[in-house]
């Protein structure tokens, strides 16, 4: 067998050459991209947007009785001619008031359906990623595009068709109320309709740019807030807070600027459209007065066009609003694509479909001239792994920190796919297995003894959730956890905490050995047990790690060359050179293979 490590294994998944480029779509793109997830729910989508349609043409019915008012109510002095117009004006105002209602609250039901529709798609495809694949995006910034962008992007594909339809729609009927009121006084304010919308273009491309730059800075900040929180008692103890506040308040100054960026943008935007408006304004009530005097138009034609008006400027208003908006939203979207593109865990091979494994597996494992490099670092960390394990045998991983010892692990559970080679399990190479049926086999248990905010029988349940009373006692007191928790008020119930903040080193160890043991996969990869442990507690995990590993293949993977007193076969892996030995004596099992 031989194996080589030739530089060290990267912390991320990849190094500086594999950073995040930036996608560059239209809006138009973006809405075809991510429209499917409304499409589920179109009925009430097009039953909202007939709603709002239906409420403007009743608002547009209103202005019209208005002016007949004016001039056959107010004007003459006419009370008896009052009723009728005042009934339908109050009917049509009912019936606008309920089609709004409605269409608003559909549209709403839309929009957060995309929401939770979306989110889920995004986080689904995050927990198909290799964790390597994880590091490059940052914790905080996953939380920024999941909460912020999503809610963004539905702005643009959810919210925005019914809003651009209900805004067109009204603007025609508007302007075509308008036309037939006075079409002189309708070509004034036709005539400043350019402006608006070349302003909406101008400030959308500028607002794309500043809204992109600024939802950047925004996770950039979460994480470097989430990795300071959760780093804050070493922070503490160095004496680094200063640096640390340093940090934290450059990247919050540069999202502060982004976003002063915005609303400066937002600033001149309003203000400017309002100066059209009022431009277009003053220019019809001239128009109008002059036509007054000549007889044109009645005092109530020119209230019934200065109504249509004040409905029109606001829906030409919003059509370019929403065209900044677009170009805002476009930013969120590329960053999502962002997430989405990311390569996820590899699947089966294609090919005709295999038998499944047998229940339960064995537990043979063999690497076949395994090699690998880390995607984008063109540095070669594996080369021509040849090992055959039986099933049942304990191996010991050693080797200086990078020579790729965690590798093994990760290619063992299809984080990462062999450069070369093929890795076998019971004689089937895993690459044509469902990744989660090949996981099904193998129970990982890190290096960071991961636990999630609940209790403590929630995390030793975590990968059986079906497990009976019976089997996690049983499971608590094979990892020796059983009576530390009895001492407990709440016993089981005991919420550990955040990360599992509430137990000690020892005792989360303690626990994550229990959900290992729970679920009783045939394979077993352990990343340095031990590591972060005093020699007192090292030495009372020991017979739980034994007990765990008793009966199935198992890869210890571990700098501590104690450990391999315990072993059926030692790997060693250094830089240049690798040896396996199967020890005559525990002794030798510590020795012999680094001499290799």
């Amino acid at each position: 067998m031989s194996t080589a490590a030739e530089n060290t294994e990267p912390v991320a998944a990849a190094d500086a050459s594999a950073r995040i480029r930036h996608a560059r779509i239209s809006p138009l793109a973006a809405f075809r991209k991510f429209w499917p997830l409304v499409r589920v729910n179109r009925a009430a989508l097009m039953a909202s947007t007939v709603l709002l349609v239906a409420s403007a043409g009743c608002d547009t019915a209103a202005i019209g009785i208005a002016g007949r008012l004016t001039d056959d109510v107010l004007a003459p002095g006419d009370l008896g001619a009052f009723w009728g117009p005042a009934v339908l004006w109050l009917s049509l105002a009912a019936a606008g008031a309920v089609a709004s209602s409605a269409g608003s609250y559909l549209a709403g039901w839309t929009s957060e359906h995309f929401v939770l529709g979306l989110r889920d798609r995004v986080f689904q495809h995050l927990q198909q990623l290799p964790p390597d694949s994880l590091d490059r995006f940052g914790t905080g910034d996953l939380v920024s595009r999941l909460t912020g962008d999503i809610e963004a992007v539905e702005s643009l594909v959810a919210s925005a068709p019914v809003e651009l339809i209900t805004a067109a729609v009204g603007a025609l009927v508007f302007a075509a109320a308008a036309f037939w009121t006075s079409w002189q006084l309708a070509l004034i304010t036709f005539g400043v309709a350019p402006l608006i919308w070349f302003g909406a273009r101008v400030f959308g491309t500028l607002m794309r740019t500043a809204t992109r730059a600024e939802r950047d800075s925004n996770g950039r900040l979460a994480s470097l807030l989430e990795e300071s929180l959760a780093n804050m008692p070493l922070v503490q103890a160095y004496g680094r807070g200063a640096a640390e506040h340093s940090k934290i308040h450059r990247e919050g100054r540069t999202w502060m600027r982004m976003g002063l960026r915005q609303i400066r943008l937002n600033a001149l935007y309003g203000p400017l459209g309002e100066l059209i408006e009022t431009f277009s304004v003053l220019a019809v009530i001239g128009a109008g007065a002059w036509q007054i005097s000549e007889h044109h138009l009645t005092v109530g034609g020119l209230i019934s066009f200065s109504a249509f008006l004040g409905y029109l400027h606001p829906r030409l208003q919003e059509l370019g609003e929403l065209l900044v908006h677009a170009s805002s939203a476009t930013a969120a979207s590329e960053r999502l694509l962002e997430v989405l593109r990311a390569r996820p865990a590899p699947e089966a091979a294609p090919g005709p479909a295999a038998p499944p494994l047998a229940q339960p597996a064995r537990g043979a494992v063999t690497f076949q001239g395994v090699g690998f490099s880390y995607p984008g670092s063109g540095r070669r960390v594996l080369h021509q792994v040849d090992l055959e394990i039986a099933p049942g045998l304990l191996v010991v991983v050693t080797g200086p920190s990078g020579c790729g010892k965690s590798t093994l692990g990760k290619l063992l559970l299809r984080f990462h796919e062999p450069s070369q080679g093929r890795i076998l399990l019971d004689g089937r190479d895993i690459r044509e297995l469902p990744v989660d049926e090949l996981r099904r086999h193998i129970t990982l248990l890190p290096q960071d003894s991961m636990l999630f905010n609940g209790t403590i029988r929630d995390n030793i349940v975590y990968g059986r959730p079906d497990a009976s009373e019976a089997e996690v006692l049983a499971a608590a007191v094979a990892a020796d956890v059983h009576d530390f928790v009895s001492a407990l008020p709440e016993g089981y119930l005991t919420p550990v905490g955040k990360r599992g903040n509430n137990l000690s080193g020892g005792q989360r160890r303690r626990v994550a050995l229990a959900r290992a043991m729970l679920r009783s996969a045939p394979v077993l990869v352990l990343d340095e047990p031990t590591t972060g442990l005093d020699d007192a507690s090292t030495a009372r995990i020991m017979p739980p790690l034994r007990r765990l590993a008793a009966g199935r293949t198992t890869f210890l993977i571990t700098h501590d060359l104690r450990l391999a007193a315990h072993a059926d076969l030692v790997l060693h892996l250094a830089d240049g050179s690798a040896g396996a030995s199967v020890p005559a004596s525990p002794v030798e099992a510590a020795v012999e293979a680094p001499a290799a």
